[in-house]
């Protein structure tokens, strides 16, 4: 376990050009799963000056308007600058479609044992799933602390407080630890895009960001800034931002999208990719055993690792390390993972129902994942967050 130390983790808001890519993948795979779950899809996205270049490989008899997509994304994260706006941005496709995959046409929700141990992956990756009692969501506190001045970041320009804000944005938060846990906020940098290179000054920027941003959010915090805290806003300068001044790209985000580099993540991209990938899903049932674990009062931090095969039904490996902060051996914790959870692939589908859950949510599910998290969001119903198996490991 580690003992005296300070780390940091970073957010960025929808606007932010890689977020932005990562949201128009993934509008895609909603728009294909709405129309058929059985769909496969891989969507890739780069963006840069009035520019938008998507590539996407799909296996269905569903239609998707690509370019329509993209532009509605871009109107709902804000963009409307002169050189960048959903209305005039020029918008490349390299679509590539084929006939309805056979091996992917079944319903999970009436899968037998035999069938579920009949789908294999189709790809090979090591996953990992963490979680800690940092925070409610069991999720580490500088990642839990960024999002969540992100979110502020972005609230602010949307309601009107900050109006001369642009959508891009950039969160990093460092919180110092004293045997283990988490002591203080040491630092904080918020770097916010603005309209104007001249509106308003930099010393009325960084007034206000601290006013309306950066204090609020920690009033119902137990951890909270204090005297020695550092805080920096804009600190090289005006930053005008978004696709106009540095590009995107779908998948660059992958701390962002899981612990802020507190624990290990897979180096595969979560966006962009329909959910029978099992970099994507396995990524999430192994939060999800890793969440139940300490939700279990087992272990104070819990990370599951699950490496996946090509043509295997079952992970060709299954670890569980909690740092030493469990109460039972590792042995004890990774024998009861490997009892109360099943990683096969048809198992998670059946499960999580992840492919028909865009039919459910028509204003967007996977596009809504794709900022602030893939997990530990308290603002979504998450099948991978519930903590439902708690009870059955502590009594086991």
């Amino acid at each position: 376990m580690r003992n005296n130390f300070m780390f940091t983790s970073e957010s960025v808001t929808p606007g932010h050009p890689d977020k932005l890519c990562d949201q128009i993948s993934d509008a895609i795979v909603d728009h294909f799963l709405r129309q058929d779950p059985c769909a496969r899809v891989r969507a890739e996205c780069t963006v840069s000056r009035g520019i938008v270049f998507i590539a996407a490989r799909f296996s269905t008899s569903a239609k998707v308007d690509l370019p329509h997509e993209a532009r509605k994304v871009i109107k709902r994260v804000g963009y409307d600058q002169e050189d960048f706006n959903s209305k005039t941005c020029s918008i490349l496709t390299s679509p590539q479609g084929f006939p309805p995959q056979k091996k992917a046409q079944f319903d999970e929700h009436g899968l037998t044992e035999k069938e579920i141990a009949r789908i294999p992956v189709d790809s090979q990756v090591t996953v990992f799933g963490f979680a800690c009692d940092q925070t409610p969501s069991l999720m580490p506190l500088p990642i839990w602390l960024a999002h969540k001045m992100a979110r502020r970041l972005a609230a602010v320009r949307k309601e009107g407080v900050l109006p001369y804000l642009m959508p891009d944005g950039k969160v990093q938060v460092g919180v110092e630890y004293r045997k283990g846990k988490p002591f203080r906020v040491h630092s904080a940098t918020i770097t916010a895009s603005q309209r104007s290179s001249r509106k308003p000054t930099l010393k009325q920027l960084r007034s206000d960001i601290i006013e309306v941003v950066f204090a609020p959010i920690f009033d119902d915090e137990a951890v909270k800034p204090d005297g020695k805290t550092r805080v920096f806003i804009n600190p090289t300068g005006v930053f005008l931002g978004g696709p106009s001044h540095h590009s995107g790209l779908t998948g660059r985000k992958n701390a962002v999208d899981t612990y802020g580099e507190f624990s290990r993540h897979s180096g595969d991209a979560l966006s962009g990719k329909d959910p029978m990938r099992i970099d994507r899903v396995g990524a999430y049932v192994a939060r999800y055993a890793a969440k139940n674990v300490v939700a279990a009062g087992l272990a104070t931090e819990c990370e599951v690792a699950l490496s996946y095969s090509i043509g295997m039904i079952k992970p060709a490996s299954l670890q569980v390390n909690t740092f030493s902060t469990s109460k039972k051996t590792e042995a004890e914790i990774l024998k009861l993972v490997q009892t109360h959870f099943d990683f096969r692939l048809g198992a998670i589908l059946k499960q999580f129902n992840v492919r028909h859950l865009p039919s459910l949510h028509p204003e967007g599910f996977y596009r809504r994942l794709a900022a602030y998290g893939h997990v530990g969001r308290d603002d979504m119903e998450l099948p991978w967050e519930k903590t439902d198996k708690a009870k059955l490991l502590a009594s086991s």
